[in-house]
C-alpha cells in the first residue's frame, strides 16, 4: 500500500453560512486535483464550526461564580471557563488549570473543544459542531451530488492523549468509512490468536493528514489517496469508549 496526502490549497477564511463543499471543490481545482473514487477527505473541525456558525463572542457571556473562582485560581478567562462548562454534560476532572469534560457530542476532551486559536477576533471562540457525524455526511453528500464521486469525509480535531505528552488529530466526525478495524479472533503470522487488537483507523488517517495540514498554515483540508478502506456509513461515536469500560468514569 502506498499513501499520498495532499493539502488542498486556496481555501479562504471560512465565514458562517459559506458553502464549505463548494470551497473544497474550488480548492481541489486550484491544487490541480480531481476527486476520485477511493479518495478520502480530512477536514478540520475549525472550518466546519465556522461554516456552521458555531462561534461565540465572549463579550456576551456572564460567568458564574464557579467559573470566576476557577479562572481566578488558575489565571484563566472566566468567560471562556463558563463556555466550557455550558458545552459539557459531565466534568471528568478539573485541576491545575485544566478542565476535562464530556461534551454534548459524547466526546471526552480538554475544555469541551472550546478554542480561541485560528479564529479571527480577540473575543471569539469556536465551539464543536453540534453533530460532527452529520456535518461529515452533509459535506460528503453535496460533493457526491456535484462531482458524482462518493468520497468519505473525516472531520478532525486536536486531542490530548492519556499517559502521553503532545496532541494529535483524531476523528470526531466520520461519513463513508469504518472507524475501526477489529482483528480480534484472527491469527498473527506466528499463529497467535489476537483477542484485544482493534485499530482506530479513522484516528490514524486524521493524524496522518495533520502532518501536511499543520496548525498555523491555514490549510484546513487534505486529500488522502491510496488507503484501502472499507466503505460503510461510519460514525465517530464508535471511537468513544463504552461507559462500562471507562476506568476513569
Amino acid at each position: 500500500m502506498q499513501l499520498t496526502i495532499t493539502v488542498i490549497n486556496g481555501i479562504p477564511e471560512v465565514q458562517a453560512g459559506n458553502d464549505l463543499p463548494g470551497l473544497i471543490m474550488a480548492g481541489c481545482a486550484a491544487t490541480g486535483l480531481a476527486l476520485q473514487e477511493r479518495d478520502i477527505l480530512v477536514v478540520t473541525q475549525k472550518v466546519v464550526s465556522k461554516a456552521e456558525g458555531c462561534l461565540l463572542d465572549l463579550r456576551t457571556v456572564e460567568p458564574s461564580p464557579f467559573a470566576l473562582e476557577f479562572a481566578r485560581q488558575w489565571g484563566k478567562d472566566p468567560r471562556q471557563v463558563e463556555v466550557v462548562l455550558r458545552e459539557s454534560v459531565r466534568i471528568v476532572r478539573m485541576d491545575k488549570g485544566v478542565i476535562i469534560t464530556e461534551t454534548r457530542q459524547g466526546l471526552v476532551c480538554a475544555n469541551a473543544g472550546v478554542d480561541a486559536s485560528n479564529v479571527p477576533g480577540k473575543h471569539i471562540v469556536s465551539l464543536l459542531p453540534r453533530d460532527p457525524d452529520a456535518s461529515a455526511a452533509r459535506i460528503r453528500q453535496v460533493l457526491r451530488e456535484k462531482t458524482g464521486v462518493d468520497v468519505p469525509v473525516i472531520i478532525s480535531d486536536s486531542f490530548g492523549r492519556t499517559w502521553r505528552n503532545g496532541i494529535i488529530n483524531v476523528a470526531i466526525g466520520i461519513s463513508g468509512l469504518q472507524a475501526l478495524i477489529d482483528y480480534r479472533g484472527t491469527d498473527d503470522p506466528h499463529g497467535y490468536r489476537m483477542s484485544a487488537t482493534v485499530i482506530a483507523v479513522a484516528d490514524e488517517l486524521a493524524s496522518a493528514a495533520e502532518l501536511v495540514m499543520g496548525k498555523v498554515e491555514a490549510c484546513p483540508v487534505a486529500l488522502i489517496r491510496g488507503y484501502d478502506y472499507t466503505p460503510t456509513r461510519g460514525t465517530a461515536r464508535e471511537l468513544v469508549i463504552d461507559p462500562e469500560r471507562d476506568m476513569f468514569r
